[in-house]
């Protein structure tokens, strides 16, 4: 049983979507607007620019943006569930 999963491709799709393919030939698309729009760090925000977003790149078997500013675990990507924040909650 293989323990250890890599990214072996990721395509653009449109807006904030990638689709990865992982060496098992698992595909996700996964769509990162709602982690990226959640987030009120400026580092994660600036990757709201769809020209950076767009520059994401494979290296060692991550999906990874920039100096490693963007990363993600391989688990949350396999299972395309990257946003762990809770749902706000509201009053009534």
């Amino acid at each position: 049983m293989k323990t250890v999963l890599n990214v072996t491709l990721a395509e653009h799709m449109a807006g904030y979507r990638i689709k990865v393919r992982f060496d098992d030939l698992t595909e996700r698309e996964i769509d990162f607007e709602p982690f990226l729009t959640r987030s009120a760090h400026p580092a994660i925000r600036a990757y709201l620019d769809p020209a950076r977003f767009a520059a994401f790149r494979i290296e060692c078997g991550e999906l990874v943006w920039g100096d490693y500013d963007l990363c993600f675990p391989i688990i949350d990507l396999y299972r395309a569930e990257i946003d762990h924040t809770e749902p706000e909650q509201v009053a009534i």
